[in-house]
């Protein structure tokens, strides 16, 4: 299982350890990846995904799943995340309109 998030797409990044001594180790800084299943609106059901802490804050600021795909790019988006994208964005076009 890689380890990038499916929302925005972060992933490890490599850099140095550095030392009291000065002495510099490279390492990898991985994501803090959580399990978790978000439910979209548009479609009623629930999705299993793994994404960062800092995008399930975003999640949550933009007011849901569904409003966090409708404004997110698809290169930053997984396969699944894509299609869901495209499905939920042809359920609410063809939603109607409350006046």
């Amino acid at each position: 299982m890689s380890r990038v998030c499916e929302l925005t797409g972060k992933g490890p990044q490599a850099g140095n350890k550095v030392s009291h001594a000065n002495n510099k180790t490279k390492t990898r800084f991985l994501p803090n990846l959580c399990q978790v299943s978000l439910m979209s609106e548009a479609m009623g059901l629930s999705y299993n995904m793994r994404i960062t802490a800092h995008a399930l804050k975003s999640v949550e600021h933009r007011g849901g799943l569904d409003a966090f795909l409708l404004k997110a790019s698809k290169d930053d988006l997984s396969i699944n995340l894509r299609k869901l994208k495209a499905a939920i964005t042809k359920r609410v076009e063809a939603a109607p309109k409350a006046a």
